[in-house]
C-alpha cells in the first residue's frame, strides 16, 4: 500500500511482485486480500489463477483462469482493505473515515494518536493521510487484538508510519512523552469522556479532538466533558445512501387521451419502454425514470455522468415525496 523501498513509488502503475499483498477483485461485493508467491494459485468459482502470471504485471490488471474467467488485480489502498480487513472490532467505513480525516485536518507530517486500534481500518487511512513523515500512534487495551494489527500494518506496508501499544488509555490515559506534541487525537472508546483530560495535555495548543460514539448518551457525556478545556465543539450525524442505476425496460404509462388511427398499429411495440432504474441498494422499491434511450446515446461521456449523477437527485426527492 505504501511501499517502504525508495525505489517504489505510491503509483498504481507500479508492477506486482513476488510477496505483494493484492486485493483481488471478482465484483463490488465480492473482494480478498491475497500475498503473491511464485508458487501458488488461487481457486475460485471463475476457475483456477496462477500467481506467477500476475507477477511483472500493473495493479488494475485483469488476469485470466484456466477456464477463461476473469478478475482484477488492485492495489491494497485503505478503501479497499477497509472491505477486505478481518473484523475483530466493529469498524469505520468509507464515508466515516474521509469525514473524520478531514475535520482533523490530518495532512503528511502530523502526529496522530488513537485509540482503540481495534481492526485497524481507520488506522491504515490515518497513515496514509499522515505520510511521508509524519506518525500515527495508536493504542488497544487488548494485547492480542493489538498484535494482530501490527501484522495487518506489516502486510498493508504501513509498519512503519505506525506504532501499536498496548495500554488501557481509559483508565491510564496517553503516555507523557505526547505531552504538547499531538496534532490530532481521535477517541474510540465506550467511555470517552474518561480519557478527555488526559487528551486534552496531548494536544498542541491548536489541535484537533475527535471521538467517536454510536448511542447519544455517550455524546452527550463526552460534550460535557469538553466543555472545559475546549472550544468550537461540534456533533455530527454520516448518513450515506447508495443507489443502483441500471438501464432496464418498463411497461408504457397509460394515456388518457384517445388513440388516433396510426397510432392503433404501433400499440403493440409500444407496450415497453426504455427507461433507466435507480433504487437504494438494498431495499425493494423502485423509482423508474423514463427517457428516450436514442438521446442518452448521442451524450458525450461527460454529459452523461452528469445525466446519472441528476438522475439518482431526481430520484432519492421521489422516494422522500413517498415518504420512503
Amino acid at each position: 500500500m505504501l511501499p517502504t523501498d525508495s525505489t517504489k513509488k505510491l503509483s498504481f502503475n507500479r508492477c506486482i511482485g513476488d510477496g505483494d499483498l493484492v486485493i483481488v477483485y471478482e465484483r463490488h461485493d465480492s473482494m480478498k486480500a491475497v500475498k503473491v508467491c511464485q508458487s501458488s494459485v488461487l481457486q475460485n468459482r471463475f476457475g483456477v489463477f496462477k500467481h506467477s502470471d500476475w507477477i511483472g504485471k500493473p495493479f488494475g490488471s485483469k488476469v485470466f483462469s484456466n477456464k477463461g474467467g476473469f478478475v482484477y488485480l488492485l492495489a491494497p489502498t485503505p478503501e479497499l482493505w477497509t472491505l477486505v480487513l478481518s473484523h475483530r472490532t466493529q469498524i469505520l467505513y468509507i464515508a466515516d473515515i474521509s469525514f473524520v480525516i478531514m475535520y482533523l485536518e490530518i495532512v503528511p507530517g502530523c502526529l496522530v494518536l488513537e485509540s482503540g486500534t481495534g481492526s485497524g481500518s481507520l488506522t491504515t487511512s490515518l497513515a496514509r493521510a499522515v505520510a511521508p513523515t509524519g506518525h500515527v500512534y495508536t493504542f488497544d487495551f487488548h494485547e492480542q487484538r493489538a498484535a494482530s494489527a501490527r501484522e495487518d500494518f506489516e502486510r498493508t506496508g504501513v509498519s512503519s508510519l505506525v506504532t501499536v501499544g498496548v495500554r488501557d488509555i481509559q483508565g491510564e490515559g496517553f503516555p507523557d512523552e505526547f505531552s504538547g506534541l499531538a496534532d490530532s487525537i481521535f477517541l474510540d472508546l465506550p467511555q470517552p469522556w474518561l480519557t478527555i483530560p488526559s487528551a486534552g495535555k496531548m494536544l498542541k495548543q491548536d489541535g484537533i479532538l475527535c471521538s467517536f460514539s454510536p448511542c447519544i448518551e455517550q455524546v452527550q457525556r463526552s460534550c460535557e466533558s469538553l466543555q472545559s478545556n475546549f472550544t468550537d465543539i461540534r456533533t455530527f450525524e454520516i448518513l450515506l445512501r447508495t443507489y443502483e442505476v441500471r438501464q432496464g425496460k418498463v411497461d408504457s404509462l397509460p394515456h388518457k387521451r384517445k388513440k388516433h388511427s396510426n397510432e392503433v398499429s404501433n400499440e403493440q411495440d409500444n407496450q415497453s419502454t426504455a427507461a433507466v432504474m435507480a433504487r437504494p441498494c438494498g431495499e425493494t422499491r423502485e423509482v423508474f425514470i423514463l427517457i428516450d434511450m436514442l438521446s442518452i446515446q448521442k451524450l458525450s461521456a461527460g454529459c452523461l455522468e452528469r445525466f446519472l449523477s441528476d438522475l439518482v437527485e431526481n430520484a432519492e426527492r421521489f422516494n422522500r415525496g413517498r415518504g420512503n
